[in-house]
């Protein structure tokens, strides 16, 4: 008499479609089909959102830097989704059975080793071509380095550039650095340990003495913020090798000093059109000016404009 194997166990016999959090056991329903774009923690696991549980729950796939990284996050929430490996390396073979599986209708979502997917890390390709073949993209938000370290470096944030990692080689770096010396808004650069003495050296030398950040390990145990003028950091940090993950932050170019000559052009022509009142508003925002002084030079300006309309 034949015997029928058994059956082995689907995801939806075991865990699958579960997470647990702090021993309590949580339903996730199956995700819809399409990509999702998950942001993952920096380096505390608690930074973890609960949409992001339950979609890395209930997606069929998930594609990640390395599957070894990633089963640490889904081993502290007990999840269980399978894992398939997507990176710089292995994308151009990996991309095409990705979307063969979002064309078959799966969930894939995809995420980093750390943060927020496509930042500085592999994704874009995938998101263009599913977008291409018309399969939905869906991103959950999250953490991501950039935006932490902007929160707690004390430098502008209404313009910010990121920059991403600057060129390993000195002359290239240098190249870039000067490209990025006029940009009106805080700069943004991720850097290794290894190379991060190197790099503040040039900041400094190629963009003067600014206001400058350096935040190491964000979230995590050892976290760590220097503050400083640029030659202070690089100074300070000459000769001492760090370690983890690290964000450069670098305050925009002071803006340059109007003079007065600039201020009476703005001025004689403000004049034409609005009050004194008006005028001064006007230019002292354009120009940086004490409002005082700019006032005292329109009151001037006005005179004359009255003296020569009498003549």
């Amino acid at each position: 008499m034949s015997r029928n194997k058994p059956k082995p166990p689907s995801r939806d016999d075991t865990a699958a479609g579960r997470y647990v959090i702090d021993g309590h056991v949580i339903a996730a329903g199956r995700v819809a089909p399409g990509l999702h774009i998950v942001a993952t923690p920096i380096g505390n696991l608690g930074d973890i959102t609960l949409r992001a549980l339950a979609t890395l729950a209930g997606a069929d796939l998930i594609a990640c830097e390395d599957t070894r990284v990633t089963h640490k996050l889904l081993d502290r929430y007990g999840i269980v989704t399978p894992l398939t490996p997507y990176h710089d390396h292995n994308a151009p073979a990996a991309r095409p059975k990705l979307l063969q599986r979002l064309g078959d209708g799966a969930a894939i979502a995809l995420v980093s080793d750390a943060g927020t997917p496509l930042i500085s890390d592999p994704g874009y390709k995938l998101v263009r071509a599913a977008l291409e073949a018309g399969h939905p993209v869906t991103a959950l938000p999250g953490a991501s380095a950039l935006v932490t370290a902007l929160t707690v470096a004390g430098l502008p944030t209404d313009q910010f550039l990121f920059a991403g990692f600057l060129p390993p080689k000195q002359a290239a770096r240098r190249a870039r650095i000067a490209e990025l010396a006029r940009v009106p808004a805080t700069l943004v650069f991720y850097e290794t340990g290894p190379r991060v003495a190197a790099t503040l050296a040039d900041l400094a030398a190629g963009l003067g003495r600014r206001e400058a950040a350096l935040c190491r390990e964000l979230t995590k145990l050892h976290e760590e913020i220097k503050r400083g003028p640029l030659a202070d950091l690089a100074q300070s940090l000459a000769s001492v090798e760090l370690r983890g993950e690290i964000v450069l932050l670098v305050a925009p170019p002071e803006a340059e000093a109007a003079d007065a000559n600039d201020a009476d052009a703005l001025l004689r022509a403000a004049l034409t059109r609005v009050s004194v009142k008006d005028a001064v508003g006007e230019v002292a925002e354009a120009t940086g000016l004490p409002r005082r002084d700019v006032y005292q030079r329109a009151l001037a300006l006005a005179k004359e404009q009255d003296h020569g309309a009498t003549r």
